[in-house]
């Protein structure tokens, strides 16, 4: 494949999932700058991996593959620099600007919680909930995680059981 043919499915394709690099990195990370830091370094990641790409999964696995990948290796590889970080505290505006009611307040906070709920939860099951919350198929949960279907299932039953008891207040066990 030609640059230019790379740099044209890579535009297109980021157009298509770019929102998907941005919910990936913002549940690895704690800080702004870290997300967009992350971020960056999944698309650095996709665009390298472009070439090898054979076509055998659809765009929106390989892009997610990707970004997974590349979000639990940064993970771990920077763990250290992590422990000494505050939390992100603030939300993407959800609304238009000027516009702060109290259902939009509300609805950033459940948002904000929900983050904090997947952070906690193990990487894999992280990840099967983004990947659940950006509708994927079981099927293409599946591909991207590599793991079958009814394991797709079962993981995610419980994966939605702990991050609702996160979301209650309840401590998520080892």
């Amino acid at each position: 494949m030609l640059d230019e043919d790379h740099k044209s499915l890579f535009m297109t394709w980021l157009g298509e999932h770019g929102s998907s690099v941005m919910k990936v990195a913002r549940a690895y990370t704690l800080t702004s700058d870290e997300c967009q830091d992350l971020a960056q370094e999944i698309l650095l990641q996709a665009w390298r991996s472009l070439p090898n790409f054979e076509g055998k999964a659809n765009a929106v696995t390989w892009f997610y593959r990707v970004a997974l990948h590349t979000a639990m290796n940064w993970h771990r590889k920077d763990r250290r620099r992590r422990l000494r970080q505050q939390p992100l505290l603030e939300v993407q505006a959800l609304a238009t600007e000027g516009s702060n009611s109290a259902e939009q307040v509300q609805h950033r906070d459940t948002v904000e919680q929900l983050y904090q709920a997947i952070k906690q939860l193990p990487q894999t099951d992280a990840a099967l909930v983004l990947l659940y919350l950006d509708e994927l198929s079981y099927a293409e949960m599946a591909d991207v995680l590599g793991i079958s279907e009814s394991n797709v299932g079962v993981k995610l039953n419980r994966a939605k059981k702990s991050l609702g008891e996160l979301m209650n207040g309840k401590s998520h066990g080892p």
